[in-house]
């Protein structure tokens, strides 16, 4: 029998496990959170269920249809609670994955390593956040975060709100605080009209292929009207206020190019800011694998999704940032196809479909709303650039200039920016684009991390124990 090993419980690897499955592979199922669902279907603790928690969710039925089957599921062994920390390539075949078991602010996690067949990666995206003056004060959130108190905790992180940054992520965030009872301010959206209707407009009969984000869209509309929340192009939060946390922003209008408009800034009481500025792929483990990673930085695969590496897979966000429909699709197939499927199956071709037409949906996102150069402007040279390191936007670049450097890895060590306990999850594209080092021929990035988790020195010693089990994976294991 096929093995297949998950890692990552959102739309994508569930979508891989069932698909998996269904062809007949003992499946795996990795997730570092302590319930299945990922960021798009973060829900309540079973101890503190929601009277009816569908109305807070998009596709709520299809997450509890994935759920439910591989949980009833005796050849999928789910595994909650891990995180994997670290990846052996092998010479030809799918690499050897070792993981900590249990709670990560515990002392008594237990390492586990698995060889499998195949290897899914589903490993998602972390917020991608610009800095701006003041980003540093306690009251800033991502808006990941926000969602996530608001979803999983319903807990809103401010009572008057403002939302700023780029692309569609911001709606759902507004809505999310709003039933939360916080009062938003407003969504700013930094990208202009023009912009939008370069990314949306063209060809508009391909988006009847992805017409329930139509209505997914109608429902954010609605709450935003119910509400009254303002919405607002072209413009962004470029500095927040405050003493001991966020007591104001300042808003200002943007040109094309994102840099602020001289007169145009407005100054808004607040106490909580939300901002994202898009996804960065979380790459550290399919490096780590030895998978190729294309110009603008997400794993290559090819229509089976398959990566360059034996027996590796690849699905969701890190092959491009496309939202929750294409997730599931590439899922699919990646499932299907790591288990000995091919992509022209006939059984997969709605998928395959599905997943094509949502990579005309991704690029539309990135035309519309991707990151533009003149953002810097909005910096000033005491803007902290490394939050966990201090390191400010002014230092960064005199140290660049005086050394002379252009290698990413150099200046890190020079500045320590990118080298505190986010290690540069937060913060590593701004200074690898602050830096101009983005896609050198040095050929380093940020994203590659070795030890892809904090590990504690117990637990690594622990790993390299003889007696450390490395499993096949052959199904359900009742010992864990």
């Amino acid at each position: 029998m096929t093995s297949v090993l998950v890692i990552g419980a959102g739309p994508a690897g569930l979508a891989a496990a069932t698909a998996a499955r269904a062809r007949g592979a003992a499946v795996i199922l990795l997730d570092a959170a302590d319930a299945l669902g990922g960021q798009y279907w973060r829900h309540l603790p079973a101890e503190r269920p929601a009277a009816d928690e569908r109305i807070l969710h998009h596709g709520w039925s299809r997450f509890t249809a994935l759920r439910d089957g591989l949980e009833a599921d005796a050849g999928c062994e789910i595994i909650t609670g891990a995180q994997v920390w670290a990846i052996e390539a092998g010479a030809d075949a799918a690499p050897t994955v070792h993981a900590l078991i249990g709670p990560s602010d515990g002392g008594r996690r237990r390492g586990r390593s698995f060889t499998p067949d195949a290897v899914v990666f589903a490993t998602g995206a972390h917020d991608r956040t610009l800095p701006f003056p003041g980003w540093e004060l306690p009251g800033v959130f991502t808006a990941g975060a926000a969602q996530a108190f608001a979803k999983g905790e319903r807990v809103a992180v401010g009572q008057r709100v403002v939302v700023a940054g780029a692309g569609p992520f911001l709606l759902p965030v507004a809505a999310s605080l709003a039933q939360t009872g916080a009062k938003v301010l407003g969504v700013y959206e930094a990208s202009r009209t023009s912009a939008l209707l370069r990314g949306w407009l063209p060809k508009p009969w391909q988006l009847l292929a992805s017409a329930k984000k139509g209505g997914e869209l109608a429902g954010y509309v609605g709450s935003h009207v119910r509400n009254r929340i303002p919405y607002r192009l072209g413009r962004a939060v470029i500095a927040a206020h405050g003493n001991e946390r966020v007591e104001a922003v300042t808003i200002a209008a943007l040109d094309a190019d994102w840099a602020p408009i001289a007169g145009t800034e407005r100054r808004i009481a607040a106490d909580a800011v939300c901002v994202s500025h898009g996804f960065t792929p979380r790459l550290e483990l399919p490096i780590a694998a030895g998978c190729r990673i294309t110009g603008d930085g997400f794993v290559e695969v090819d229509t089976a999704q398959r990566s360059n590496v034996p027996g590796v897979y690849a699905a969701g966000e890190i092959t491009g940032i496309g939202g929750a429909d294409a997730a599931l699709a590439e899922g699919g197939v990646a499932g299907h196809c790591a288990a000995g499927g091919d992509a022209r199956d006939p059984e997969l071709r709605g998928t395959v479909r599905a997943r094509d037409n949502a990579g005309g949906f991704a690029a539309r996102i990135e035309a519309a709303h991707g990151i533009r150069p003149g953002w810097p402007a909005w910096l000033g040279d005491d803007t902290i650039v490394c939050r966990c390191e201090e390191v400010p936007y002014g230092r960064l670049r005199d140290i660049a200039d005086h050394t002379c450097s252009s290698g990413l890895r150099s200046l890190k060590l020079s500045t320590r920016a990118g080298l505190g306990i986010c290690q540069g999850r937060v913060c590593g594209r701004t200074v690898e684009q602050l830096l101009g080092t983005a896609g050198g021929a040095e050929a380093v990035s940020s994203d590659r991390r070795p030890i892809a988790a904090p590990v504690r020195i117990g637990e690594l010693a622990a790993t390299l124990s003889p007696q450390e089990p490395t499993e096949h994976v052959q199904g359900k294991d009742t010992n864990v």
